[in-house]
């Protein structure tokens, strides 16, 4: 969007709302999302120029609908309507009042998506985000961009599935999937796997606000809460998270007076109310990590078993060889640098060829002082990291090893 901040806040607030209404009016998830665009975009056309309408949401309810009434006038159009009405169970009724947007993004993060698709597709009919802008923050071609729309829009409409909140067994898988989808962005936003910049603020930003307003419909779920205390926690972070120059600082070296104190807060008091619940899940378990490096005045304070007990209860819960590699590290500052080279070796056969296990092998031999093999495998890690700034990094800390 090019409008003002305040307006661009306001249609992604409404975007979802009107999705909703609209589908549920016509009976068309595609075709209404695709109108709810035209209709986000002729009012960051005229909102700032005639002022913000009265009634927004109803201003871009109406927007939306005579598009979609146009789009349909011609016959071809009018039979593929009939089709899709009779698949869509319309309701006889239409609660305007009704708030949507949690079914919208149940929607979007339907599990025959792609979490590429569902990712994209999510950001445009719930972020009110233009294909344009989604294309930007991947780094892709904008018709590349619209096919994987278009694509999971098509998955969608294929899966006959009416627009309504899913019952509660499949509202609790459906919840696994946005949840799943909301980490991938927070994490493309977080920790950019391309580009030549450490993050990507606004992506980041974006999942924090689509996973507080998950949150905000479901209040009491647990995982969604631990996901959102992961990200405000991971969030707090990233003014230190590179110099003046876009340079990466790792965490130990952070200035930590320049992390966003009310971001930790606020994270610490969602994970403690996520935690009270009693099923403690994989999020919770990220959350609970992150808030051992929070809470640290400094990195040297840093509660290191404390960090290791949680990533081996977070291995045996998701299984993922990232985790035992995340472990390592968290060995090597308990037990040693030899002991934790012998844990990074367990994973050598699934992500041996990836610029992460190289790294943090590189690292750890590094601390146990074969420096030459050290800067060999971080050359190797910096040759096959995608991030510009992570290869800057890398390819610096190989150097500096080197006589």
């Amino acid at each position: 969007m090019s409008a003002t901040p305040a307006v661009d806040d306001l249609l992604r607030a409404l975007a979802p709302q009107v999705v909703g209404i609209v589908s549920r009016r016509f009976g068309d998830f595609d075709s209404a999302e695709d109108a709810v665009q035209e209709a986000l975009l002729a009012a960051t056309r005229h909102w700032p120029v005639d002022g913000v309408p009265d009634e927004p949401r109803a201003w871009l309810v109406t927007a939306a609908s005579r598009r979609l009434v146009d789009v349909w006038r011609s016959d071809a159009a009018r039979r593929d309507r009939e089709a899709r009405v009779i698949a869509w169970e319309v309701p006889a009724y239409d609660p305007v009042d009704h708030d949507d947007s949690l079914t919208v993004l149940l929607l979007c993060c339907h599990p025959s998506l792609t979490p590429a698709s569902a990712i994209a597709l999510t950001l445009r009919a719930v972020g009110g985000l233009t294909t344009g802008e989604i294309a930007r923050a991947f780094l892709v071609p904008e018709a590349t961009m619209a096919q994987r729309i278009s694509r999971a829009k098509a998955t969608i409409r294929a899966s006959r599935e009416p627009f309504r909140m899913p019952s509660a067994p499949d509202r609790d898988a459906r919840l696994r999937s946005v949840l799943h989808v909301l980490y991938l962005l927070f994490n493309e936003g977080y920790a950019s796997t391309h580009g030549h910049t450490v993050q990507r603020i606004d992506l980041s930003r974006e999942a924090i606000r689509l996973t507080r307003l998950l949150v905000g419909g479901v209040p009491d779920h647990a995982e969604a809460q631990g996901l959102l205390a992961l990200m405000l926690l991971l969030e707090a972070r990233s003014p230190a998270r590179s110099d003046a120059s876009g340079a990466l600082v790792p965490l130990p070296e952070q200035d930590r007076s320049r992390w966003d104190r009310p971001l930790v807060a606020e994270g610490l008091d969602l994970l403690g109310r996520a935690m009270a619940h009693g099923a403690v899940g994989e999020y919770q378990l990220q959350a609970a990590i992150a808030a051992v490096h929070d809470r640290a005045p400094t990195a040297a304070d840093t509660e290191w078993e404390e960090i290791l007990t949680l990533y081996g209860l977070l291995e045996d819960v998701t299984g993922n060889p990232v985790v035992t590699l995340n472990r390592a590290v968290a060995v090597a500052m308990v037990r040693g640098p030899q002991a934790a080279i012998e844990v990074v070796d367990e994973v050598e056969d699934r992500l041996g060829t990836t610029h992460r296990w190289l790294a943090v092998r590189g690292q750890l031999l590094e601390m146990a002082g074969d420096t030459a093999a050290a800067a060999e495998l971080l050359d190797r890690a910096a040759a096959t990291a995608t991030n510009e700034a992570e290869q800057r990094h890398l390819a610096e800390r190989a150097a500096r090893l080197r006589p």
